[in-house]
Order: C-alpha cells, then sequence, then structure tokens
C-alpha cells in the first residue's frame, strides 16, 4: 500500500498527490513523499471525492500501520473505510499521536505496550486504556498540544520530536534534526525554546526501551 495520487481536473494523465499525509504535529497535508508508515484515525474522507471532511479523526484510537501486509492492497480513499493516512517514520507517527497497531504490527505493538508499561508505571494496560490517555496528551481543544521538556532536550532520547515557531525537529544523539517531508536535515538555527511533540507518556515508553523506526535520513 503506497500514497496514492488522483488525475486533475485539466488532464486525465496529469496527477495530484492526495491529502493524506500527517506531519508531527497531526496536521494532515497533501505532498508527493513517500512515507515508511501508513495508519488511520478513523473515516475522515469522502470516497466520491478523495477528499478529507472537516472533522480530522472518528475515533480515539490513532493507529500506525505497515505499508505492506501479507500482499494486501487498498485503494487509497476509495470506499468508506478507514481513511490510509501516511507518516515519514515512526518518531512522526508517535509526535502526531498514534501508536503501533495490535493487528499488522503485533510484536512491534507488544513490545510497545511493554515499554509504556515500565515507563509509566503501570501494569496490564490494554490498546483502549493507552488511547485514551494518548488522546488527552496529543489534543488540547482540537489542537496539537505541546508539552513542557521533561529534561534538555540534548538529554532526549532518539526518536523524540519537539517544535519550536513552526517548525519540527527530531532529536538523534542529542542533536536537533529538522523535519520535512522529504525527511531530515541539519540546520544552523538554535533550537532553545523547543516544546515537546511526542505525547509523554509515549516519550517514557522511548526511555524505557523501545525504538521507534526512523527515517533513513535521521542518520545522515
Amino acid at each position: 500500500m503506497a500514497s496514492s495520487t488522483v488525475p486533475t481536473r485539466h488532464s486525465p494523465f496529469a496527477t495530484r498527490p492526495l491529502q493524506n499525509r500527517v506531519t508531527p504535529t497531526g496536521e494532515i497535508i497533501a505532498t508527493p513523499h513517500r512515507g515508511l508508515f501508513t495508519g488511520n484515525r478513523g473515516i475522515i474522507h469522502d470516497p466520491a471525492t478523495k477528499t478529507l471532511l472537516k472533522k480530522r479523526w472518528s475515533t480515539p484510537a490513532w493507529i500506525t500501520c505497515l505499508c505492506e501486509f501479507r500482499g494486501w492492497r487498498r485503494p487509497v480513499m476509495a470506499r468508506r473505510s478507514w481513511t490510509e493516512l501516511f507518516f515519514l517514520d515512526e518518531a512522526t507517527a508517535f509526535a502526531a499521536g498514534h501508536r503501533p497497531c495490535f493487528f499488522c504490527r503485533r510484536e512491534d505493538a507488544k513490545r510497545f505496550r511493554a515499554a509504556w508499561e515500565k515507563g509509566n508505571g503501570v501494569s496490564e494496560v490494554s490498546a483502549k486504556a493507552m488511547d485514551a490517555v494518548l488522546h488527552r496528551q496529543r489534543l488540547d481543544r482540537g489542537r496539537k498540544q505541546l508539552h513542557p521538556l521533561p529534561m534538555p532536550l540534548a538529554d532526549l532520547p532518539d526518536g523524540a520530536m519537539v517544535q519550536q515557531g513552526e517548525d519540527s525537529f527530531l532529536v538523534m544523539q542529542g542533536q536537533a534534526l529538522l523535519w520535512s517531508p522529504a525527511g531530515y536535515a541539519s540546520h544552523a538555527r538554535l533550537v532553545d525554546q523547543a516544546m515537546l511533540l511526542t505525547p509523554p507518556s509515549t516519550l517514557r515508553a522511548i526511555m524505557a526501551g523501545y525504538r521507534p523506526v526512523l527515517h533513513p535520513t535521521a542518520s545522515g
């Protein structure tokens, strides 16, 4: 399964990208760049036009899925089923407030739950319970919720994401890499007033040992 395009009005051969790519702030944009993961927040599109509805979620279960699973293929936004969304990598999905899917990513989801329990001091937590916590931490009156950094940026674990102004950054080996739909890049700006994008409960799961899958550009 991959990000798809649709014909433009002017030419049946020209195409435009669908609005189905999620940013670290949880916004959904149109971009031709591909991502490593897909996922969903329920049904939030009109299959007749392949465009998003005004709402940006219809369930608190925001999940991150594999783009390929058992050879199954789905025509993107073609039916009134879950709306296929795409992510640069798992760090981006985490920052937006998603978690691993217990169906197509069962082993990853089990590792994430174990790390979540360890990091958050709970036991036998259900997917529904994690979703409830994430829903409180990812949104503030319908908008992306930012959190104070619990420690200096240089001490955050690899895979955490922060926001400063209009820019999102991945923390990698104590450094902040600038996010874009195409990947990560080094930069010259000072990131000294950042806020945490990754929900605190997910951050604690990363600190407890879960390693999010990162885009190749994260390693330079």
